[in-house]
This record gives C-alpha cells, structure tokens and sequence, in this order.
C-alpha cells in the first residue's frame, strides 16, 4: 500500500490552511493583499499519481476598499501603485498601506519607523519633479516675510464725475516730513502691502478726475503722502510745500484704459527712511490697473491681489491628490514639502512579501517603474483615508470548509488503507 498521496494531499491542504489563516488573521491590516494556493499533481513514469504538491502561492493585489479615517497623515492609493519607503537599514521596500505620523524632526513614517520617499525641492523651492526620489521631511522653518513688489487692483471710475466738480472730497495728509498737506479727489480705495520686514503697511489711493477721460492718482503711506523728489532724491518744494506725486490715467471714449503703458505704473517707491523707518528697505512696487475702465457708474473696485507677506510659522500640512505635501503658515501662505512618488511593477504578484505591510521587488517582479501620482497607469493619492485589506471572509469561511474536507478525505484515505493492510497481515 502507498501512503504518499494522502500524506501529500494532508500536507497541501495544511498550507491552503495555513495561507486562508493568514488570510483572515489580515483581514483587518491596511493595506493587506491575500493570496492563494495553487496546487499541481505528482507524476513519476506511471500510471496512479504520487499525490499532489504546493506549485505556488499567489498574491492578489486587487484594490481594498477605500474608508476615510478623517486623518491628514493616512493616505490611501486610488488606482495601481506602491508608496515607497525606506526602511530602517536604507532598503527600499513598497507599501500599500500609508499610515504616516511626522517625528519631531519632521520625517514622514510608518508604524515601522519606515520613511516614505518622493521627489525632493529644488534651489528654489519647487518640487523637482523625475529627479531622483529621496526620504521626504517636512521642514519647520520659519517662512520669511516677502516685501511687495506688485499691486494688482481692477477698478471702474466714475465717467459722470467733472473735473474741479464739487462733489470733491478732501483728505488732510502728511507730507515726507510730517508737514500738513491736502488731497482732493473723487475716489479712493486702499489696501495692504508688506515692506521687507513683513510689517503691513496701508496705502490709499486717490482719485481725481483732472480732464475729460483723464484722472490722476496719489498716493499715501499710512496717512503720508508720496511727493515728488528731484534727481538727487529730494522732495520738491512748490511755495514752500511738498508737492504729492500724481500719476496721470487716461481712457479712450469707450471707457477703456490706454495710459499708463501696458496699464502699470512701475517703481513706484517709498523711501524707507521718509516712510518706513525700522531698518525696512525702500519699498517699491508695481501697480498694475489691467482692466480698469471709466464708464458712467459708481466707482468701485472689483478685484485686488498683492504678492507680499509678514512672516510665518507653521501650523499644519496637507497632502493632495498629486501627492504634493503642501506647508501651511500661519500668514495664509502655502509651500511645497516634496512629493511622494508611487511605484508601479510589470509583475506585482512576484513582489516578495517582507512583512511589516511592505513587499521588496525581485527578478519575478520586474524593476520599478515610478512616477508622480496620477501620470501614466498610476493611480492618486486620497488623505485621509486608508485601503483596507482585500480580503473577503465569505470567501475565506467557505474556502476553509473545502479545505478541511479535503483535509478529511485524504486523512480517510490514509485510514482506508491503513484497514487494507491490517486485512492482509491478517491473512494466515
């Protein structure tokens, strides 16, 4: 009698066992891919079988389910792809399971201490990316204050308004010296602008309509006014008075802009020790009037940027869908961290699982291919949310009731035998 196939068929069923066991001990592990057994029979020059063996055990890499978890730091892959890590020897492994927390020292890592990789930053600040992908760290640096250097503003100016009208307005002002000084005008707006030490300076402009579709703005700093100065920088006197520098604003009879030049006013500056003072620099900037009319409305202001800023700490990160890691400062300004890179493998299932959620590529799995989220066959990235493991307990429940009956059947075949044998030793 052989005993060799139902000791093979015990033996296959026991691993087929043991991978569904894992299976539903992993059932709630981010990130988790189940596998499978394959099995193939045994022959040696005969007829009958020698049983069977284990030929594989097969990864499934289809997609989990993605759950949000309301937690900037989890991020799940949408779509094909590995996060890649570093893990505590300098090896790259891959992941589909990105659960981050940010140490003291601002790296971004797994549960394992693991640290995720991505593209880094360039000389100036932007993410270089398909260059080389390093461990990412989010810097806590302090963002510097930036002074203005452009004034964006859209406005409408009265077309109804008539020139020495009097429904003037009158400002009492200030000249560079601190000397009395008044502005009359039909019109004013103002907004913020940064010197570059970050401090928030006000300025107003007026304006006054002087001719038919020409008007003249001035200019104050924090209540004084911007004068004239001559070639070796001085302020102008006029009857023993500073004089405001204008700026003169024409439009053609449809209303539409045509003077200044390209619609800005360039250089505009205030000089630092007149107007500033705390060891700021000169303060100069662009004022670009882009879309600025004269029709007969109320005059108003219908759009208004600037580009300057005080400093900032910061206060938090967020991660989009691109994979960019975005900084966020507590003077509303945003830079970029670096990006996490996803890795994607011809052959993923012969990724060679390492344990710890991560898997290392192999000659069966091809080399890696990486990429920004969402180019190419990659998927996204999703924050805060996690990939929860594939695997699928009715499946596993039934697949371990087959199991265990084919475990049965060969243990009978083994007892069946085993009869048959004591039959014929008892044969006299």
């Amino acid at each position: 009698m052989s005993f060799s196939q139902a000791l093979s068929g015990l033996n296959s069923q026991a691993q087929k066992l043991g991978a569904i066991g894992n299976n539903i001990a992993n059932s709630q592990t981010v990130g988790f891919k189940g596998s499978s057994v394959q099995f193939s029979d045994v022959f040696a020059n005969s007829k009958v079988g020698l049983g069977t063996r284990v030929a594989s055990v097969l990864q499934n890499f289809s997609e989990g389910n993605i759950e949000s978890t309301n937690r900037n730091l989890d991020l799940a892959v949408a779509g094909s792809g590995f996060f890649r890590f570093m893990d505590n020897s300098g090896e790259v492994v891959y992941s589909r399971n990105g659960q981050l927390t940010m140490k003291a020292n601002g790296d971004l890592v797994n549960a394992q201490g693991f640290q995720i990789m991505g593209y880094g930053l360039n000389a100036a600040g932007q993410v270089q990316v398909g260059g080389q992908p390093v461990p990412l760290n989010v810097s806590a640096e302090e963002l510097a204050a930036s002074a203005t250097t452009r004034v964006g503003t859209t406005i409408n100016l009265d077309a109804r308004k008539l020139p020495g009208s009097e429904d003037m307005s009158s400002v009492e002002a200030r000249d560079a010296n601190g000397g009395p000084l008044t502005i009359d005008y039909h019109y004013s707006n103002n907004f913020t602008v940064y010197d570059s030490l970050g401090n928030p300076r006000n300025i107003t402009v007026y304006y006054e309509k002087t001719d038919a579709n020409q008007w003249t703005a001035k200019m104050t700093l924090d209540g004084k006014a911007l004068v004239e100065r001559d070639a070796d920088g001085d302020p102008v006197i006029v009857d023993d008075k500073q004089v405001p520098q204008g700026f003169t604003l024409r439009f053609n009879p449809n209303g539409q802009l045509i003077e200044p030049a390209n619609n800005v006013f360039e250089n505009i500056t205030f000089v630092a020790a007149d107007y500033l003072g705390g060891g700021a620099n000169n303060l100069e900037f662009n004022l670009d009037l882009a879309g600025t009319t004269q029709f007969g409305n109320t005059s108003t202001v219908s759009q208004l940027t600037q580009n300057g800023y005080t400093s900032g700490t910061l206060v938090g990160i967020v991660i989009t869908d691109d994979g960019t890691i975005m900084r966020n400062y507590s003077n509303e300004q945003s830079r970029p961290a670096g990006q996490i890179a996803l890795a994607s493998f011809r052959n993923p299932e012969g990724l060679a699982p390492a344990g710890d959620n991560v898997w290392r590529a192999s000659a069966e799995s091809g080399q890696e291919l990486v990429g920004a989220p969402g180019t190419g066959l990659l998927g996204g990235i999703v924050s805060g949310a996690v990939e929860t493991s594939n695997v699928d307990m009715a499946r596993e429940l039934v697949d371990m009731i087959v199991a265990q009956r084919a475990y049965q059947a060969n243990s009978q075949t083994i007892k069946t035998q085993d009869e048959l044998l004591q039959t014929a030793i008892n044969l006299r």
